[in-house]
């Protein structure tokens, strides 16, 4: 499967012919803004995690440039319809078989609002199912016992994990994380991006390794095959 990084947790996966975008914040993001042109993401749908302005930044820009639908949990959806985009509400918990395949959606501890303070209704991770495979897109969240029943009853081929710590789970954490998911190839995101997430590369690669796990970070702006 393609994945290509954007900066921060905004990623594109190429699944059964269709871009999937999720958490799209390139604009505003000084690590990406520069080597990423908003204009050129391609997108048929965008997935969001939850509402805050580092995960929705770019959204409607890119939804209303490319049509694409915006599927988020019911509060942030709405949000977005009131701003005539096309969009698809959706609840921890609950699946949807889309054309590119199936979407289910996961608990994630966290917080959420939109930009403008609206309520953003409870975060959620992704667990995406195409005829590439499956893979797990944990959202922003604290490590979970609730990782254990993905990795029990949904077994992903992959994860892409937030690694940054202050506002979600670090790199410990999310090694937990993936044992619990039972992956044993994790993409990095939320990461370096604020000072408050700095992280030191060498190491929690070192970490991951030492733990039988490969950390893929991903330069920003490239496509990797997983």
């Amino acid at each position: 499967m393609k994945i290509t990084y954007y900066g921060h947790s905004c990623f594109g996966a190429e699944v059964n012919g269709k871009h999937l975008l999720f958490d799209p914040f390139i604009t505003d993001n000084p690590l990406a803004k520069d080597k990423v042109d908003v204009e050129a993401i391609p997108a048929d749908f965008i997935l969001l995690s939850h509402g805050h302005g580092d995960h929705v930044a770019d959204v409607e820009v890119i939804a209303k440039r490319t049509g694409a639908k915006v599927v988020a949990a019911f509060e942030v959806a709405e949000w977005f319809r009131a701003k005539g985009l096309s969009t698809h509400p959706m609840n921890t918990g609950g699946e949807w078989k889309f054309d590119f395949g199936t979407a289910k959606c996961t608990a994630a501890v966290h917080s959420s609002s939109l930009p403008d303070g609206t309520y953003g209704g409870n975060p959620m991770g992704f667990i995406v199912t195409g005829p590439e495979g499956k893979f797990y897109y944990a959202g922003d969240t604290a490590l979970t016992y609730d990782m254990k029943i993905i990795g029990e009853f949904e077994k992903p081929g992959f994860a892409l994990l937030p690694i940054g710590s202050n506002f979600t789970m670090g790199v410990d954490d999310a090694i937990h994380a993936a044992q619990w998911a039972g992956v044993t190839k994790v993409v990095g995101l939320h990461y370096d991006t604020f000072g408050y997430i700095v992280i030191d590369h060498a190491d929690a690669v070192s970490k991951f390794a030492t733990a039988g796990l490969e950390l893929i970070l991903v330069e920003i702006g490239k496509t990797i095959d997983i």
